[in-house]
């Protein structure tokens, strides 16, 4: 009787399942969110989803670079075959998941449990008009760098070795329905384009939502960049990601905000830089007041004596500014 009444009174909980999501025409959309946009796969709060993104670059300009036939995905082809609208922005995104009782005014928690290379190579490429130096290079290059995944380096030429950071350039949820269509390029309150070296595995993004069921997509895979990402690209890859995706229903966020192991982290965006800094410090006072109970007067005190501001990068549209502040300083409960 006493078992019987335990297992009346306990709540019956799904176990979190794992899904797989790989990139093809049918699972990516190219250059733009929308809260219109249908989702290509549906899971609960929990549920973990393993993900392949494509390439951004075309299968042809790769041969050009001097990628063999052989070692251009598959899916790339099919996907640069295949999709047809385009834009405004340039990547390709994998998505948009629904994420069930994900509602406006929620944060959509990513944990990213593990990043894996997806291809021996990775691509950089500048245009004109773009970058931070558009008047010194105001031509188009791409430059190939073979990935040594065993030892975790780009060898990017004789002597000079790159470690290794994978990270996705883009994670997002849809924006605010009433925005419509935007570009993929400039992140903004939805995430997106990020190009957070820092969101490698092990860390966790936080997003506000936007629109019922959040509808994240990922795509712009990075081996790695440094920050800025002043040239326009950083080493272009593809790479497969496990994310755990969970609802919280908590205080409402303004803007994506981020964990890693050691760190918190918050983020600004905005054509100005100046405008991106102030949002990143906005943003880690009120975590700080918000975690830590601290007066906004000794938190942006706080913010002085042991955050770090750095800049993310400069040529989406929207400069990226994050500010990091060290777990380990707070040392009570």
């Amino acid at each position: 009787m006493l078992l019987v009444l335990i297992l009346l009174a306990t709540p019956f909980t799904l176990a979190a399942e794992q899904h797989t999501l790989r990139s093809t025409p049918s699972t990516v959309h190219w250059g733009y969110y929308d809260a219109a946009q249908p989702p290509v796969l549906r899971v609960r709060s929990g549920d973990t989803v393993d993900i392949r993104t494509a390439m951004i670059d075309t299968p042809e300009a790769l041969e050009r670079a001097g990628v063999p036939a052989a070692q251009i995905d598959p899916a790339s082809r099919e996907i640069h075959r295949a999709i047809k609208d385009h834009g405004p922005g340039p990547h390709i995104l994998t998505g948009p998941i629904f994420i069930e009782g994900a509602e406006p005014g929620d944060t959509l928690e990513v944990h990213i449990e593990s990043i894996r290379l997806g291809l021996p190579y990775a691509l950089n490429i500048f245009l004109p008009g773009l970058g931070v130096l558009p008047q010194d290079f105001p031509y188009e290059h791409r430059k190939l760098t073979p990935l040594d995944e065993k030892r975790m380096v780009a060898r990017f030429a004789p002597g000079v070795e790159i470690p290794l950071r994978p990270f996705f350039g883009i994670m997002g949820v849809a924006p605010p329905e009433g925005s419509g269509r935007i570009s993929s390029a400039p992140p903004w309150i939805h995430a997106g384009n990020l190009d957070n070296k820092e969101l490698v595995a092990g860390t966790t993004l936080y997003i506000p939502v936007h629109t019922r069921g959040a509808l994240f997509s990922v795509g712009d895979a990075h081996a790695a960049q440094g920050n800025g990402e002043v040239c326009l690209s950083a080493l272009e890859t593809v790479l497969s990601g496990v994310f755990r995706f969970t609802v919280r229903k908590g205080p409402r966020l303004l803007w994506p905000r981020a964990e890693t192991p050691t760190h918190l982290m918050t983020m600004g965006f905005d054509e100005d830089l100046d405008a991106a800094i102030r949002t990143a410090l906005r943003e880690m006072i009120s975590l700080i007041v918000e975690r830590y109970k601290l007066s906004r007067e000794n938190a942006y005190i706080l913010a002085s004596d042991a955050a770090d501001f750095s800049i993310t990068q400069l040529v989406d549209g929207k400069r990226g500014v994050h500010a990091m502040i060290p777990k380990s300083i707070f040392t009570g409960r």
